[in-house]
């Protein structure tokens, strides 16, 4: 397929069926070393990072067609879809001039076919940037000057981009925070000061969830290192709460290594989001916002009234401390950081461990609806791995990504795979491993053996 500038990539295509026995993952042959570690055959996760990288890459691609449709307020954009809205007409989203989605004239699936080629988009082109730059150096925690000059090798100006928007104007693919930080790295600012609201303020934006989720794969079972390899990129664009939630989905898919595709996930989905909260301040608005809609979901609440009661309790009453709307943004701080989040939970929690359903939700559910569609595309594509996103969904799927369609400066004109991307994330968990825990291992292991988290005892 040939890809341009605008969003008009990737149509619906009708995709053979996979047959059940070529989806069936082996059957694992490594045995844990001791009761309190955690033990991953190489082959599995290479698997998962595969199934990370298409789990996401359907999520943000089927997510695009609603991005910024319903955002509350008066007019069309405050009619919320529900789950009758699945398959039927798509609506033009606020800057679409009144123009519904280029991807797709319904709201459905978006996807490659094998013979085709995945896209970037701002939800997964940072990401790749990342693994590149950790791969290349062999350093896993990137320091302030390797993250800035990643940004600048691989990032368009306005001035360089040969890209447009469909009014005419440079598109270089970032915004908001992103945009924000990218700018004061060209003054030679490094982070953590791009992301402090003193110099940037859109340190509150949605941006950081968008460029950090693939830390927790790449410390898998250990969210504790994740944090620590994702804490300087968190705050290259965030800060305060927005650094908290980024963090949050940091270490959901660290502990999504632990989770038993074979066994029912919805519980175990619920467990590790409950491990994932005990890190946030319980006294902030992103923990609050998580306690209510898990509320709201025990209670047997339907998913449309859970969104709308989130609507109505954070943008109308401002409660538990979110201010956004106090601040008088453009569409009412629909690209904020808390609102997202809290839509997010929604599409987790309603799901019901189920990947397609849990994708349709975020679709439906609102606001910048592509990053909670992409986020939990690449936790349960890691958690399934490609075989089991494939089989979930009876189709095969492109594993060729393009990069170039967002950014710049990679080998084979950006065209990767997701096999090789996986091996890119291989060859880091073994960095981290060494330089991060202090193991060693035969080259011609097959298996990692991770020591699980010990944390330290403190009085009440």
């Amino acid at each position: 397929m040939q890809f341009t500038g605008c969003r008009l990539f990737l149509p619906l295509l009708l995709i053979m069926t996979l047959p059940a026995a070529a989806v069936t993952a082996p059957a694992s042959v490594c045995q844990p070393l001791s009761a309190n570690g955690h033990v991953m055959q190489k082959d599995d996760y290479v698997d998962k990072v595969q199934g990370f990288w298409l789990g996401l890459s359907i999520g943000n691609w089927t997510g695009l067609v609603t991005e910024m449709d319903k955002i509350g307020g008066d007019g069309p954009a405050g009619q919320f879809y529900t789950r009758n809205d699945w398959q039927a007409k798509d609506q033009p989203s606020i800057w679409g001039q009144g123009i519904p989605s280029e991807l797709s004239g319904t709201i459905d699936w978006v996807v490659a076919a094998e013979d085709n080629v995945w896209g970037s988009d701002d939800d997964s082109d940072i990401e790749y940037i990342y693994l590149k730059l950790m791969y290349d150096s062999r350093q896993p925690l990137l320091s302030a000057e390797q993250i800035r000059a990643g940004w600048l090798a691989h990032i368009y100006t306005d001035t360089d981009t040969p890209f447009k928007t469909l009014d005419g104007k440079p598109e270089n693919y970032l915004w908001v925070s992103n945009q924000y930080a990218f700018d004061l790295m060209l003054q030679n600012i490094l982070p953590p000061y791009t992301g402090m609201p003193g110099n940037n303020p859109h340190y509150d934006m949605i941006d950081a969830q968008l460029t950090t989720e693939l830390f927790g794969i790449l410390a898998p079972f250990r969210p504790d290192v994740a944090s620590r390899l994702a804490y300087l990129p968190i705050r290259t664009t965030a800060y305060a709460e927005a650094a908290d939630i980024a963090n949050f989905y940091v270490v959901l898919h660290a502990l999504a290594a632990a989770v038993d595709s074979n066994k029912p996930l919805q519980p175990q989905i619920l467990h590790i989001a409950l491990q994932a909260r005990a890190d946030l301040p319980s006294n902030q608005y992103p923990a609050k916002m998580f306690d209510f809609v898990l509320s709201l979901y025990k209670a047997g609440v339907p998913w449309e009234a859970a969104r709308d009661a989130l609507y109505q309790r954070y943008q109308l009453e401002q409660q538990d401390g979110y201010e956004i709307t106090g601040k008088k943004l453009y569409c009412n701080g629909c690209f904020a950081a808390g609102i997202n989040f809290a839509a997010s939970l929604v599409s987790l929690f309603y799901g019901e461990g189920d990947i397609q359903q849990t994708l349709k939700i975020a679709t439906l559910a609102g606001w910048d609806s592509d990053n909670p569609a992409a986020t939990w595309g690449g936790l349960y594509g890691f958690i399934l791995g490609r075989r089991g996103v494939e089989q979930a969904f009876e189709q095969r799927f492109s594993t060729k990504f393009n990069i170039h369609l967002t950014r710049k400066g990679f080998a084979n004109n950006g065209i990767d795979n997701f096999a090789n991307m996986a091996h890119m994330a291989s060859t880091i968990v073994e960095d981290v491993l060494r330089q991060h825990l202090a193991l060693s291992m035969p080259a011609d292991a097959s298996c990692w053996h991770i020591p699980a988290v010990v944390k330290p005892i403190t009085e009440p």
